[in-house]
């Protein structure tokens, strides 16, 4: 295993893969703990790049971009998932790479990853592989319709789902996944009538401490997070069954970074796994403001193996609620002007360039005495936003 980079006689270069806003705000995170910051992206003037001379916007597919930049880094992560595992292990061939390319091979898939959390003994949604139509219809004659389909990878933020609620409606998302030049390896999981969606960050270093954050509730808006209310409006027995949930599926992976863990409370008041992400995640945003180490500075902690920064809530309750894109155009917003008059929130843009129907562009995070006063605060603050 090569060494450790943490040199306290020098100045240490994190490498991140990906320029978006997660990147961005580890990379603020990692400026603020004295460290400098590479980022590698398909393309110029990402959020991340802008913030930085070590810029490489040639992208990791193009091998003398990727070169320079494995070159000027000491250690090396990711802001999402979808990076094949070979290019991972090429990485890691030279340089420390957090998450590993073992724990992203067990996370990427998605169909890979409910087989590692059910042999770890933890509770999923029943789930199968499928090759045919066929398949999905004898799932679904077991279990029941509706049923979910999936792609077993690049799903993010509801692309890559379906929900089937009749055999009359498989052909047609059996042919919107499958049809194209890169068909797509497909599974199918049990829909589950939840009483709430459920998150929680994990982070871990290569020690294998780890730290739990508060169990949030997130709220869903087409298959995109809108809100996430921290800490979730649960009693505290199945807040505490869905952390260590959370802390379990990190170790099953053998993750090291920040992890977000997604989790249904169904209706019975059974927490199921449901999703887990190899990076900091969006249902922890609310952490900049509203805990005591933000969940980007603990993943800059984690892999660069430092002690980890304690995750309790400083507030009694945040709510936080995502910008969404309302046109397709310039990524600039018409006018913060209205949202800045509410003192009581605080607004993050990420600076991409474009803006597209859905796409996230920034987020509010507001905090109060309850959880009603702070998701009071964010969503007037949120009204003075045009896209």
């Amino acid at each position: 295993m090569l060494p450790s980079p943490y040199d306290p006689t020098r100045v240490l270069t994190i490498g991140i893969l990906g320029g978006g806003q997660l990147a961005k705000m580890t990379a603020m995170a990692a400026y603020r703990l004295g460290f400098r910051v590479a980022i590698i992206e398909h393309g110029e003037e990402s959020p991340a790049g802008v913030m930085t001379k070590l810029d490489f916007p040639g992208g990791w597919t193009n091998a003398d971009e990727l070169d320079r930049f494995i070159r000027v880094s000491d250690i090396i992560t990711l802001e999402n998932e979808f990076i094949a595992p070979e290019l991972l292990e090429h990485i890691a061939e030279r340089r420390l790479v957090f998450p590993s390319p073992q724990t992203v091979a067990k996370v990427r898939d998605k169909y890979v990853q409910k087989q590692t959390m059910a042999a770890a003994g933890i509770d999923t949604p029943a789930f199968a592989a499928v090759a045919s139509p066929a398949d999905i219809a004898t799932f679904a004659a077991e279990h029941g319709y509706p049923v979910v389909v999936k792609t077993r990878t690049f799903g993010y933020d509801g692309y890559g789902n379906a929900l089937v609620r009749s055999e009359h409606e498989i052909a047609g998302v059996w042919q919107r996944f499958t049809s194209g030049e890169h068909p797509r390896e497909l599974m199918v999981e049990q829909f589950i009538r939840f009483r709430m969606e459920l998150a929680t960050i994990v982070a871990r270093n290569q020690r294998g401490e780890c730290v739990v954050y508060p169990c949030v509730q997130t709220i869903q808006e087409n298959h995109i997070c809108r809100v996430v209310l921290a800490p979730a409006p649960v009693e505290p027995s199945i807040a505490e069954s869905a952390r260590t949930l959370a802390r379990r599926a990190v170790e099953a992976v053998n993750g090291v970074g920040v992890f977000g863990i997604e989790m249904f409370l169904t209706e019975e008041g059974k927490v199921l796994f449901n999703e887990i992400a190899p990076r900091p995640h969006n249902s922890g945003h609310y952490t900049i403001e509203a805990c005591q180490t933000s969940q980007f500075e603990n993943c800059v902690r984690a892999v660069c193996n430092l002690p980890l920064g304690a995750p309790d809530m400083i507030v009694p309750a945040a709510a936080m609620i995502n910008l969404l894109g309302e046109r397709n155009g310039s990524g600039i917003p018409d006018s913060p002007i209205d949202a800045l008059r509410h003192g009581h929130a605080w607004i993050h843009l990420y600076g991409k360039k474009d803006c597209r129907v859905g796409r996230k562009m920034g987020h509010i995070t507001a905090v109060g005495a309850t959880l009603e006063e702070a998701f009071s605060r964010a969503r007037a603050a949120t009204e003075g936003f045009i896209w």
